[in-house]
């Protein structure tokens, strides 16, 4: 994709963009856009779904380096967010991915420091599927 089109469809804050690859080569119609807010994921060719997450809601991030990926020079980046509509970003089979990862946790660092954000206010804001145990109360018996 063409810089010059990123930039007007997204902006001149981009950082970072790069395709879904497979075997190696961005042959994928899944495409990453990371400016210094957003993280957008656009899948498609004639009809186009995107998806966008507000860097200040990532909770977590976790980079997976696959065999069958790596020795393609890729990875994948899992984002763990506040974003209700996507709790779970996968950046999949990206190329260079710890250069990206270090490009995430950069602008991730900064809107953070931005909306003055610590992880003590995010807690609980991951997901609600924990393995808490709920059946911790106190009981007239024990006493």
């Amino acid at each position: 994709m063409n810089l010059n089109k990123l930039k007007r469809d997204y902006g001149d804050n981009i950082i970072w963009y790069g395709k879904k690859r497979i075997l190696g080569m961005p042959i994928s119609l899944t495409r990453y856009i990371l400016t210094d807010t957003t993280l957008y994921t656009r899948i498609g060719l004639l009809s186009l779904k995107e998806d966008e997450i507000e860097l200040y809601k990532v909770v977590d991030r976790q980079l997976k380096l696959p065999f069958g990926q790596r020795i393609f020079g890729c990875g994948s980046i899992t984002l763990v967010t506040r974003d209700t509509d996507t709790p779970e970003k996968l950046l999949k089979a990206v190329k260079n991915p710890r250069e990206v990862k270090k490009l995430l946790d950069d602008a991730i660092r900064e809107q953070r420091d931005k909306y003055m954000i610590r992880g003590r206010d995010m807690m609980g804001a991951a997901s609600d599927d924990h393995d808490f145990d709920h059946d911790c109360v106190l009981h007239d018996d024990i006493i």
